[in-house]
């Protein structure tokens, strides 16, 4: 593969809502440039870009795929991304290394949801971006109609680069705005006027020509432009279709044109070994920091690593540091990904997006730098996931496979979780939503050989008292020779929420031995951990030995044990016994439009509004206490109920009392489950 300088090179991210052509897209770049002599098509499953299985099945992108396209001895690297909410993960980690974003919007649908949530990230990433309107093939199409909607819901930085020849079936081509105003049709008059306007506005002396009726060259149009996009003043917007290969040379000629890059990027930000910041230049010669922004497993060359070099060249069979793990790391051959394909390189210059295989520690995040001069660039930011399910092994043979495959599938997707509830004992894999997690366990059994099964997890209820109680019980045992007998009285006392459980004597003149104390101990200790109502731990109560007997031969420490144990369990059913259950703190983050339905949707969840606090973004913040029970599955209920556009967390608060006409049903289906 032909090696590129810095200043040659373009990294591109491709963003979009799903569905809207992304794939497609890049498909059609990768034959525009012969990087591939065939056309895929996402329906028949075999684009570059979606060539794992999960992917062909969905028919749409799990996970990001790079794209390599040598055009005019230029290399753009295009990072074709998941437009599905659920593999947001994978868009972070692209748009953490790309330059420049093109951002895909079909004709036939406009602004979406996943338009929207990409233009913010884009920006606040303060990323270059250019838009290509696709589908413009599609019946009942309308280019200026399109960019219509994206000025108002985008803002005016949105401006016309080209306009299509032709519509729906008769699409032909693109005509770009500047070219001399002679050369295009009328219909692309008015908005070369108005792409010539917003660029004079960004630039003073080009304003100040402009106004006094004096022609812009093209030359100067030209480098405003290139400024003006650079800095984000403005977007261009581009049109085409992705599937009739229509304006996509003319899309590469735009980014080669106008795209910003390796090399003319700002100094990164780098720590040094003793902390200390320091400004790293994209330059080859320079020290070598290289960020790992995504890891995989390949069936051939086992874990992939993908990297980004900022900073210095990183050389085939070199070694480096691991500046997180601080250990060193043999690089074997490196490789330019082509979807699966890998391509070997001799290097990667400051630029350059590439990838390695079989690194030992390295996972996604860390910085690669010289063994003598450790650097840190920063990682990736993931979202905190919010969708938790408990997984289960399917069969025996998969228990020990379990907590290996869940750890691997959390190294190759950092946004993925995976912890143990302390209260059940479950093990949870934290996702983004349900198809994240059911894509992640067929990962496991495909790559891992491991089959797990998911399940809702278990709400971590916990049983107390109400009142009083008192209780004795006797132990007593004859079977031949000695015998066993232990005799205790005690007195059960509930406590305020979340201290526990504590257990104290009155006993008075040697009713009970101080020797057989700790058993009665151990015994109630021992029942309320096993629970008495459905199995849940006993919480927040007091045990207070007073009185009991004992037998000068036959007692022993573990008939007061049993003792203890028993007597727990009988006294605890005679003190208004109760079933508490976990109230989490919620709060969501929504558009002041579906602020209401929020509200009422909490309220049939048995959720206790707190307050709401408005932002100046147009969100309001929505606070208050909903039982955990209630919002298991909220993140699929929140994303239907706002078209994925509000957010939220929640983090326990306290324990409260479950309402009594649901304390038989939980009891009945907990019995079930155990039995089951």
């Amino acid at each position: 593969m032909q090696t590129y300088a810095t200043d040659q090179l373009r990294n591109l991210v491709l963003v979009s809502h799903s569905g809207a052509g992304k794939t497609t897209l890049g498909e059609a770049l990768l034959f525009a440039t012969k990087a591939i002599s065939r056309l895929g098509k996402v329906e028949d499953g075999n684009t570059t870009a979606d060539y794992e299985p999960e992917a062909v099945k969905r028919g749409g992108s799990t996970q990001l795929a790079i794209l390599p396209c040598p055009w005019r001895d230029h290399k753009l690297t295009f990072i074709d991304t998941p437009g599905y909410f659920d593999f947001l993960g994978d868009a972070l980690s692209a748009l953490r290394v790309a330059d420049t974003a093109v951002l895909v919007v079909a004709a036939n649908a406009g602004v979406e949801v996943g338009t929207e949530q990409m233009w913010r990230r884009v920006r606040d990433r303060g990323l270059p971006c250019f838009i290509f309107v696709n589908k413009l093939d599609r019946e009942n199409t309308d280019f200026f109609e399109t960019l219509s909607i994206l000025t108002n819901a985008l803002g005016k930085e949105c401006v016309p680069l080209q306009v299509p020849l032709g519509a729906a079936q008769d699409l032909q081509g693109v005509a770009n705005l500047l070219a001399p105003s002679g050369e295009l049709p009328e219909v692309a008059q008015e908005a070369r006027e108005r792409l010539v306007e917003a660029v004079a506005e960004n630039d003073d002396e080009l304003a100040t020509k402009y106004l006094e009726g004096e022609e812009l060259t093209e030359e100067e149009l030209t480098e405003g432009l290139r400024r003006a996009v650079s800095a984000g003043q403005l977007v261009p917007v581009l049109a085409g279709s992705a599937t009739r290969s229509v304006g996509v040379q003319e899309l590469m000629d735009v980014l080669v044109d106008y795209a910003p890059s390796p090399a003319t990027q700002p100094p990164v930000a780098a720590r040094g070994a003793n902390g200390a910041e320091e400004e790293l230049a994209p330059a080859g010669d320079g020290p070598l920091a290289a960020l790992v922004f995504k890891t995989t497993a390949d069936q051939y060359v086992g874990r992939l690593s993908f990297i980004r070099v900022y900073s210095g060249t990183l050389a085939s069979d070199s070694e480096v540091s691991n500046s997180q793990k601080e250990q060193v790391e043999r690089v074997g051959q490196l490789f330019v990904p082509q979807g699966k394909e890998q391509h070997q390189v001799p290097h990667l210059v400051a630029g350059e997006i590439g990838a390695v295989g079989r690194l030992a520690a390295t996972s996604t995040g860390d910085t690669l730098s010289q063994r003598d001069r450790r650097l840190t660039l920063d990682g990736v930011d993931f979202p905190s996931p919010p969708y938790a399910m408990a997984v289960y092994p399917k069969a025996k043979a998969d228990t020990d496979k379990l907590t290996t495959a869940l750890n691997r599938l959390v190294e190759e997707d950092p946004s993925l979780q995976f912890t143990r509830e302390a209260d059940t004992g479950e093990a949870l894999l934290v996702g983004l939503g349900d198809s994240h997690l059911a894509l992640a366990i067929q990962r496991a059994q495909r790559k891992l050989g491991a089959n797990l099964l998911l399940q809702a997890p278990r709400v971590p209820y916990k049983e107390t008292l109400s009142a009083v109680a008192r209780v004795e019980h006797r132990y007593k045992q004859q079977s031949g020779g000695h015998g066993h007998f232990a005799h205790v009285v005690m007195r059960l006392e509930p406590l305020d929420r979340g201290i526990g459980v504590e257990f104290t004597t009155e006993v008075v003149g040697g009713s009970v031995p101080r020797d057989f104390i700790p058993a009665v101990e151990k015994g109630v200790r021992r029942a309320c951990a096993e629970g008495v109502l459905a199995g849940f731990p006993v919480v927040d109560i007091r045990a207070i030995l007073y009185d009991g007997s004992f037998h000068p031969v036959d007692s022993a420490t573990l008939d007061f044990d049993i003792a203890g144990y028993y007597g727990l369990k009988k006294g605890f059913l005679d003190g208004s016994p109760a079933l508490v259950e976990p109230v989490m703190l919620l709060r969501v983050s929504t558009p002041d439009s579906y602020t209401g339905d929020i509200i009422g949707d909490l309220n049939s969840k048995r959720g206790r509004i707190l307050g709401m606090v408005p932002q100046s973004d147009g969100n309001t913040i929505v606070e208050g206490h909903v039982p955990r029970a209630e919002i298991q599955r909220y993140a699929l209920d929140l994303r239907s109920l706002t078209q994925a556009r509000a957010t939220f967390t929640a983090e326990f608060d306290h324990y409260e009392a479950v309402p009594a006409h649901l304390v038989q049903r939980i009891i009945g289906e907990t019995k079930e489950a155990a039995r089951a």
